[in-house]
C-alpha cells in the first residue's frame, strides 16, 4: 500500500504535472536535508560517505533500468546534455543521415538541428498518432546511422514501439536513441531487453528527484563509437590519482563525466530511485495505467471532450491530454488551479499527469473540477 506520508503534496495540492516537475517525496527531502546538514556542519570532511551513496545511486539507476552493469551508466547535468553528447560526439560520416519525429520537445529537436557536421543530412519525419512508427520505418535506408525518438511524447502521451523501432535500426545497421524523460519512474524500461543504444533521462520528473541531474546509459558497442567532447579528472575510476600517466579514454560509461557533479542532487536522486525500487516496477506501471485509465473513461464521459491520448494501454503512460470543444481551455486551468488540481497547457489543451502513487479520489477530484468548468 502506498504510504500518504511519503508524499507531502498529497496534503495540499492534486499534483497531476508529474510530466513538467515532480514535488519531492519524503525520502528525498530527508537525504536532501541530512546532506545540507552534514556539509553545514562538516563541510567536505565526510566525502568518502558521499561518494558511497554516489555509488549506490549507480548501482539503483542500472537496477531501474534493468542495465548488465552500473558502469553502463553516466551521471549527467540534464537529458539536453546527455542527447547533446550523442550528436556532437558520434563518429559520423560524409553521407550519412539522421533521422528524428516532428513534433519532439526541444532537447531531442535542438542537439540534430544545431551539433551535427554540414556532411549529415538531418531529416525531421512527419509524425502520425495513428501509427507513430511507421514514417521513420519508411525512411530507414543503409544511409541512416542513428534514429532519435522519445519514447512518450511530451505533449499527447503517445508512447512509441521501442523494439519494433530498434528491430529494424538493427537491420539497418542504424543506432537508436531514446529521449526516456517521459517514461523513467512512470513505465518500466529494460535496456538488456530492448534493442536501444542510448537512453537518456532527467531526473526531476518521473523519477521524482531534485533538477539539475540525468542518467545516460549507453551500450558498450554503442558507446566505442562516442567520441567524449568533454574531458576532466573525474572520468577516471581512480580519480583521485592525479599524477597519472595514462591519459587513454577510459571505456566505461564515466568517460561521459569529466568533473564535478551535482553532490546535492545525487542525493536526492539516489532517495527517490531507493523509493521507486522499493515497489515493483510492474506493480508501479499498473497502478499508472489505471490511474491514466480513469482518467480517460471520466473524460470521455463528459460532452465536448477530445482526448487526444491512446486508450490502449501498449501506447500510454502517465499523460493523458484533452482539448475542450467549444471552450477556452485556459478557463477549465483557472478551474482546476482554483480547485487545488496542478495540471498543464499543451496541444491546444490540457496535459494531466498523475504518477503511480495519486490517490484515486484525487483523480475523481480533477474530473470534477473539469465537468463543474465545461458547464
Amino acid at each position: 500500500m502506498i504510504d500518504p506520508n511519503d508524499f507531502p503534496v498529497l496534503e495540499r495540492e492534486v499534483w497531476l504535472n508529474h510530466a513538467a516537475i515532480s514535488p519531492w517525496p519524503a525520502a528525498v527531502i530527508r537525504a536532501m536535508r541530512a546532506f545540507v546538514d552534514d556539509n553545514a556542519a562538516h563541510g567536505p570532511m565526510h566525502y568518502d560517505r558521499w561518494l558511497a551513496t554516489e555509488r549506490r545511486l549507480r548501482e539503483r539507476a542500472a537496477r531501474l533500468l534493468e542495465a548488465e552493469s552500473a558502469d553502463d551508466v553516466a551521471l549527467v547535468k540534464n537529458t539536453s546534455e546527455g542527447l547533446s553528447l550523442i550528436a556532437a560526439g558520434l563518429d559520423w560520416r560524409p553521407g550519412d543521415r539522421m533521422l528524428f519525429l516532428a513534433g519532439e520537445f526541444p532537447s531531442n529537436r535542438l542537439p540534430w538541428v544545431q551539433l551535427l557536421p554540414d556532411h549529415v543530412d538531418v531529416v525531421e519525419v512527419p509524425f502520425a498518432s495513428s501509427d507513430p512508427e511507421a514514417a521513420l520505418l519508411d525512411a530507414l535506408d543503409e544511409r541512416t546511422r542513428l534514429v532519435a525518438v522519445s519514447s512518450v511524447r511530451y505533449d499527447s502521451g503517445i508512447r512509441l514501439d521501442l523494439d519494433r523501432l530498434g528491430r529494424a535500426c538493427r537491420r539497418a545497421g542504424a543506432l537508436l536513441a531514446v529521449d526516456a524523460i517521459q517514461q523513467l519512474g512512470a513505465l518500466p524500461l529494460a535496456v538488456r531487453d530492448l534493442p536501444v543504444d542510448f537512453v537518456v533521462a532527467g531526473s526531476h520528473k518521473w523519477l521524482l528527484a531534485p533538477e539539475g541531474l540525468a542518467l545516460f546509459w549507453s551500450a558498450p558497442d554503442a558507446r566505442d563509437r562516442l567520441r567524449p567532447v568533454q574531458t576532466g579528472w573525474r572520468m577516471w575510476p581512480d580519480m583521485f590519482d592525479f599524477d597519472r600517466d595514462d591519459t587513454s579514454i577510459p571505456r566505461h560509461a564515466r568517460r561521459f563525466e569529466p568533473g564535478t557533479l551535482n553532490t546535492a542532487g545525487i542525493h536526492g536522486l539516489d532517495a527517490a530511485l531507493g523509493l521507486l525500487l522499493s515497489t515493483p516496477a510492474a506493480e508501479r506501471g499498473a497502478r499508472l495505467l489505471a490511474a491514466t485509465r480513469r482518467l480517460i473513461d471520466g473524460l470521455a464521459a463528459l460532452p465536448g471532450i477530445d482526448v487526444l491520448t491512446p486508450g490502449d494501454d501498449r501506447r500510454r503512460a502517465g499523460i493523458v491530454t484533452f482539448r475542450c470543444t467549444g471552450r477556452d481551455p485556459r478557463r477549465v486551468l483557472a478551474a482546476l488551479r482554483a480547485g487545488s488540481v496542478v495540471a498543464a497547457p499543451r496541444s491546444g489543451g490540457l496535459r494531466l499527469s498523475p504518477h503511480w502513487y495519486t490517490p484515486t479520489d484525487q483523480i475523481d477530484r480533477a474530473l470534477d473540477v473539469i465537468e463543474s468548468a465545461l458547464r
